[in-house]
């Protein structure tokens, strides 16, 4: 028995419909790893920037808030670790950065100092 070119007309498109799904979770499930990697780069500079405030004796708060977006500043957590330390927490953005994951992310920066 054969089939003819009429009967399988269409099975590209169906097999994409069936794909298209775990494409787009595999695409969606990347995109929340880039956006992990880069709120983990952006907040150890946010605490680089809060320690180097702290020595000089300004705010290590505002410091730590001017080095990161708006969208990743709602809910930052900047506090003094010891030896002079800065530690900045805040929330992982959730696929969009104005969606906020239940987890967070912290980094800590210290430039000597106190000993």
């Amino acid at each position: 028995m054969t089939s003819s070119p009429r009967s399988e007309r269409g099975q590209a498109s169906v097999e994409l419909l069936g794909a298209l799904p775990f494409v787009l979770l595999v695409g969606a499930l990347l995109w929340q790893l880039t956006l992990a990697g880069e709120s983990a780069w952006l907040c150890a500079n946010a605490a680089r920037a809060g320690a180097r405030a702290e020595v000089v004796g300004r705010s290590a708060t505002a410091a730590a808030r001017s080095a990161l977006p708006r969208s990743l500043a709602n809910g930052l957590r900047v506090d003094r670790a010891k030896g002079g330390a800065v530690r900045v927490r805040m929330r992982l953005p959730l696929l969009l950065r104005s969606w906020k994951s239940p987890w967070s992310i912290s980094a800590t920066a210290g430039l000597g100092g106190d000993g």
